[in-house]
């Protein structure tokens, strides 16, 4: 643990819902109005506030803000004497592990945390109870307030309302006047492509018999791209996205929720969100109050051709089947590789699940065997290189430590010196000798340069740190990319091999131009391996 600094403090600041609103109602910036308060606190207790979190992403879990992980890292190591915050329910809102992380890492480093009502020391049995009974009251009113949240977004769409905060192709999404709530207004361009799908799946285009010829997404998808029409976030129209325009009821004026829940599980120490589909009574499906783009009859005849052509799946294995799942990467559009299965015998292949996309199909055994010999081949060099530049790399890395050692101490004894400056401004403040004002100028400034000394301090042992992680991990990815070289074809196992593969690679980038059935080879293709870095072992 660090040595604690008697003298610094830190703040941290993250916005409620009810502080959004408030800012909607244009009541101000919430940091600056709580850093105005902070502020304020920490010159009436004479405290100096050397650094700031703030907090800019909403999460209901420690998990899910980075802010407050890196603080309660720091306060764990002893850094801070005290954390100024509004109240104590902005530190953890979260489930009971939550709070009880809060709680412990201020309880055995021994944090302070201070508010404008009160101040909580943790080796206070009193301050410790009120801590807690605070960080209970605070979930109770957070489950309460969600509760009353979902009433009224269930309540809002049985009104007709719309409360996506993304609008569906074809639509804007605007402020329902005079009443609370959102819906939808056409979009006149993008309405007539929605048409054009629906046109294209029901009835067709003609062909050269002059026969009208129905379209699935797939082909719908080329036509778009071929007519150079854009999607709403991308160049490229994708099958999913077509397959959503196709089964929305959106387009027919109505209003569906609750078709995709959010359901937390937890798993491997961590709470997750997943979206299974809901029960059919459960989901909830009214009038909106937009205008609809299309007819029911074509409504009707679409999900008439959708029934009629959807797959029952009986999904009876689950287990991964794709050892390059994750990390084979297109090298046309930048999307993940899939692998295509075959019924009749023909070996798998890794494709590019975008139809629009030029980059040809391989099969997958001949992208997992280059994918090793690639890694044959890097290690060879990476091992001649390491072992050629090791004696030149010992003597320079020893010198580079060497002088960062120096500088740090140099550092520290700079900021002693500034630290007893600081004590002696405060007595001569005591004393009459400063006035408040020569005060307040002589401490920024000495803070000033605390701070930046301080950062120097970080920053250079943050380079002596990865500078010992490089040289650990020299002598471990040497082993690592060997082992699996050994292990990968010994294994039949697919997720064994794609476990063995992303340990030592960050993705590889699948490029093939041309088509082997007319000219070329079957491996006539290029991949680039992406290591793991140092950094990431």
């Amino acid at each position: 643990m660090a040595d604690k600094s008697e003298d610094e403090y830190c703040r941290y600041l993250r916005k409620s819902r009810a502080d959004i609103d408030a800012e909607q109602r244009g009541e101000g910036e919430t940091f600056e109005r709580h850093e105005r308060h902070l502020d304020e606190l920490a010159k009436k207790l004479g405290v100096n506030v050397t650094k700031t979190y703030r907090e800019v992403v909403s999460g209901e879990t420690i998990a899910q803000r980075p802010e407050i992980q890196e603080m309660i890292k720091e306060v764990e190591d002893g850094i801070w004497a005290g954390v100024l915050v509004m109240e104590i329910e902005r530190l953890a809102r979260g489930d009971t592990i939550d709070q009880g992380i809060i709680a412990q890492t201020f309880k055995y480093s021994d944090t302070k945390i201070i508010t404008p009502t009160k101040t909580y020391d943790p080796n206070n049995e009193f301050d410790e109870e009120y801590f807690e009974f605070g960080l209970f009251m605070s979930r109770r009113e957070y489950k309460t307030i969600n509760r009353r949240q979902q009433r009224g977004r269930i309540d809002s769409v049985k009104e007709g309302n719309y409360l996506g905060s993304i609008s569906p192709y074809g639509y804007t999404r605007i402020k329902l006047v005079k009443e609370k709530g959102h819906s939808l207004a056409i979009n006149t361009e993008e309405a007539d492509i929605v048409k054009f799908i629906f046109e294209l799946y029901t009835i067709g285009e003609l062909n050269d018999a002059g026969e009208y010829e129905k379209l699935g997404p797939t082909l719908i998808c080329d036509k778009l791209n071929y007519l150079k029409i854009p999607a709403r976030k991308s160049e490229l129209w994708v099958t999913s996205t077509v397959q959503g325009i196709l089964k929305n009821p959106v387009y027919i004026g109505k209003i569906k929720w609750g078709s995709r829940p959010v359901v937390k599980k937890r798993k491997n120490g961590k709470v997750t969100g997943q979206r299974p589909r809901a029960n059919p009574d459960d989901i909830i499906l009214v009038d909106g109050k937009h205008d609809p783009i299309i007819s029911i009859t074509t409504w009707d005849a679409a999900q008439e051709i959708r029934e009629q052509n959807s797959i029952i799946r009986v999904v009876t294995d689950r287990t991964l089947k794709n050892p390059l799942a994750g990390l084979a990467i297109c090298g046309e559009c930048g999307r993940k590789l899939v692998r295509r299965p075959y019924d009749n015998g023909y070996p798998d292949t890794l494709m590019c699940a975008i139809s629009a996309c030029s980059n040809v199909s391989s099969s997958l055994k001949l992208v997992e065997d280059r994918i090793l010999d690639g890694l044959k081949n890097w290690l060879s060099d990476y091992k001649n290189k390491w072992e050629s530049n090791k004696p030149i790399e010992k003597v320079h890395s020893d010198t580079v430590l060497n002088v960062q050692k120096n500088t740090i101490t140099n550092i520290e004894g700079e900021m002693t010196e500034l630290e007893g400056q600081l004590d002696n401004i405060h007595n001569l403040l005591e004393q009459n000798v400063y006035s408040v004002e020569m005060f307040t100028e002589r401490s920024q400034l000495i803070n000033k340069k605390l701070k930046g000394l301080s950062d120097s301090r970080d920053a250079i042992t943050k380079e002596i740190s990865k500078a010992v992680q490089r040289e650990k991990t020299k002598k471990v990815i040497i082993p690592m990319v060997e082992h699996v070289i050994e292990t990968y074809y010994a294994t039949d196992d697919i997720p064994t091999k794609n476990e063995l593969l992303k340990s030592v690679l960050e993705k590889v980038i699948y490029t093939k131009k041309q088509t082997a059935r007319w000219h070329g080879s079957l491996d006539d293709f290029e991949i680039f391996l992406f290591p793991k870095s140092p950094r990431s072992h």
